[in-house]
């Protein structure tokens, strides 16, 4: 997860770099619209890494819930 994690605040730092290089407002625009999908694919992945992890710890019912919070978080990050 850790190392996840690393990888997403490498391609931030990254794309900050490219967007202080383009220095244009929409060039640096179009390289944050592609950050939209780093930083959702980064959660669904940590937490499937998380819950396999914990799968043997936890009850069906308590992964279900766990599963709807994720599936609320993605609805309300991705809802336009």
């Amino acid at each position: 997860m850790a190392a996840l994690r690393f990888l997403s605040g490498s391609v931030e730092i990254a794309a900050a770099l490219i967007m202080l290089r383009l220095n244009q407002v929409d060039k640096a625009l179009a390289v944050n619209s592609g950050l939209a999908l780093v930083g959702p694919t980064i959660l669904i992945l940590t937490t499937a890494v998380g819950l396999t992890g914990m799968a043997e710890q936890l009850s069906w019912g308590k992964l279900g819930w766990i599963g709807c919070g994720v599936a609320f978080l993605l609805f309300g990050i991705l809802k336009k």
